[in-house]
């Protein structure tokens, strides 16, 4: 997936925070509107937006002569994607996820055991194990975090 600039990073923003359900999508001139404060060019926008659709980040539809354009994915989506981008990066995703899992919060811990609780088909949340252990994906036996690193 293709890292956004910062004027196209505020574009998105304003394509996200769209109320969903509530419009087919925005126009050029819309979007123009809702960027306060950086008085870019119509034509600007209009540029940023069809680069935004020759990437796949953005779905437009002819309305008359002008276009309505809606992000094609959520935000949530975008950020979940750059994360696995990013575990592509590195020679060990087993290590980046162990350094990730120890620099989340308590909270947001929580939040990742109730959703692979949910994926795995548990009705509630993982239990909370020792911080030191992970699974091993392949035995699904505990092992030491630090062996999970050499990997």
């Amino acid at each position: 997936m293709t890292r956004l600039g910062d004027l196209e990073r505020a574009v998105m923003d304003v394509l996200w925070d769209v109320v969903p359900g509530t419009s087919d999508g925005v126009t050029v001139r819309e979007v123009a509107e809702a960027l306060d404060g950086r008085e870019l060019a119509y034509t600007t926008v209009m540029t940023v937006l069809d680069r935004l659709a020759g990437k796949g980040m953005v779905q437009r539809r002819r309305e008359g002569r002008a276009w309505r354009y809606r992000a094609a994915a959520s935000r949530e989506a975008h950020i979940a994607q750059l994360m696995l981008d990013a575990l592509d990066l590195g020679g060990s995703r087993d290590a980046a996820l162990v350094r990730f899992a120890r620099s989340v919060t308590g909270t947001e811990a929580e939040v990742l055991r109730a959703a692979l609780g949910a994926e795995a088909g548990l009705t509630g949340p993982l239990p909370a194990g020792p911080t030191d252990r992970i699974g091993d994906p392949r035995t699904g036996r505990a092992r030491a975090a630090d062996e999970a690193t050499d990997r």
